[in-house]
């Protein structure tokens, strides 16, 4: 249903830490220019865990409003409670949102059965294509492929967003289930392997600066172009590392910045890039003609 590149876009803040609005607004004119397929609000690299109720609404809200429908927009609206995802989700539905994407609750570390539950009730309360998204290295625990091909037989989970690192799992869910279930890159590192068994594309981080490049390497698999698609693949990999230097999305946000595009502006727990880590971006997006 969802395929290609997409972006998990961050969301710019104003110097003083407000959400700016009209950087927001060229950020997503950005990405549709380059080709990118679906944009992703409020995930993880749009600092979703700081946004207030309020603020990740009108996020979410922008982002509809600015793409006016030339492309999907799959919403953010996970949490570690499962009546809040379902309240999120509900909203984002009646803002025009195409999907949501759901993050495993974090923190609460439930057990595989507790998972299966807490997707099973947002399934089933909420009339919109659903969109899993396992990264145990973010909720501190795996969502093992065994759920995920439970998950599958329901009709409105049409997808997983696989930051696991495990190509094994991504394609235990495949063999068992892949006429069920779509399985998304959660990893700009792991998009050709990933895609080379099978999944459809990549919710990505890099696209954030780099989009055209990103959404011209998912187009060369999908045409069976391997050689060029390894090719930019490996030519990725330094800036794809250098988007995790430190916690995503100080990096991405960081390098934005550096071209132009928003501030670099994050909100506590985050802080600004350290000055050694900062040298180490700069060295990397000028070898690749960012800055």
């Amino acid at each position: 249903m969802f395929k290609g590149s997409m972006v998990a876009i961050i969301t710019p803040f104003t110097p003083d830490g407000r959400v700016d609005e009209e950087k927001y607004r060229q950020l997503i004119e950005f990405q549709i220019e380059n080709g990118t397929d679906v944009i992703v609000p409020c995930g993880t690299t749009g600092e979703s865990a700081t946004l207030d109720y309020e603020e990740h609404d009108r996020v979410i809200q922008i982002c509809i409003e600015q793409v006016n429908k030339r492309v999907p927009v799959i919403a953010g609206t996970g949490s570690n409670s499962t009546t809040e995802a379902i309240e999120l989700s509900l909203h984002a539905k009646k803002m025009g949102a195409d999907a949501v994407l759901l993050v495993s609750p974090y923190y609460n570390k439930p057990s595989q059965e507790g998972l299966y539950q807490h997707y099973k009730k947002i399934a089933e309360s909420v009339p919109l294509p659903q969109i899993l998204y396992n990264v145990p290295g973010r909720t501190g625990m795996n969502m093992e492929a065994k759920t995920t091909i439970r998950l599958a037989e329901f009709s409105n989970i049409v997808a997983i967003k696989e930051a696991s690192g495990n190509i094994t799992q991504s394609g235990e869910i495949l063999a068992a289930a892949g006429d069920k279930i779509d399985v998304l890159s959660g990893d700009d590192f792991l998009t050709l392997p990933l895609m080379a068994v099978g999944a459809k594309g990549v919710i990505s981080v890099t696209a954030n600066i780099m989009p055209k490049e990103v959404k011209a390497m998912v187009t060369a698999i999908q045409e069976g172009r391997w050689d060029d698609a390894r090719g930019m693949h490996l030519k990725m990999l330094d800036i794809h590392n250098a988007m995790f230097i430190e916690s995503n999305p100080v990096p991405v946000k960081t390098a934005a910045s550096l071209m132009g595009k928003c501030g670099a502006t994050v909100r506590l727990p985050l802080v600004d890039m350290q000055p050694h880590t900062l040298e180490t971006l700069k060295s990397v997006m000028k070898g690749y003609g960012l800055i």
